[in-house]
């Protein structure tokens, strides 16, 4: 059989359209490329987000900030050393961007100048951390995408 120019091209759309509909049915099936918005109440946030931009000058503020560090038991959040760590308050989220099931939330109960969250709580990869926290009526807010 021998084939023409115009038999090429009616060959190249069917590959085309094939490779396209294959693409699309993989796309709506496979869970794992599923992703839903950063948060499910959205709106709601954004209208309190200015008191969060005013929590993050607080921050800014400080001469000594939060920070953290991986360790073999887990992450450890370390609080400024020049707060007494028996009158914070408030909570820690980790927000994973690749699976909302790994979120979670944890109250800031201190017994110590840092908090540790276990290794077992958290998978490797990409977390975002947010920690609201008070201290002598003062609201701070840290946020942080780190690498565990």
């Amino acid at each position: 059989m021998k084939l023409n120019w115009g038999t090429g091209i009616v060959l190249a759309f069917i590959g085309f359209i094939s490779f396209i509909m294959y693409f699309i049915i993989t796309m709506n099936i496979d869970d794992s490329y599923d992703h839903d918005l950063v948060s499910e109440n959205y709106y709601a946030e954004e209208l309190a987000y200015q008191k969060d931009i005013d929590k993050l000058k607080n921050s800014k503020a400080l001469s000594e900030n939060i920070t953290y560090k991986k360790t073999e038991k887990g992450l450890t959040i370390v609080f400024p050393s020049n707060k007494d760590f028996k009158n914070i308050t408030g909570k820690v989220f980790l927000y994973r961007p690749s699976n909302k099931q790994l979120d979670f939330e944890s109250t800031i109960s201190l017994s110590n100048p840092y908090l540790l969250i276990p290794d077992s709580r958290l998978v490797d990869g990409r977390w975002n951390i947010k920690i609201d926290w008070q201290y002598d009526g003062m609201s701070y807010l840290y946020k942080e995408s780190i690498e565990y």
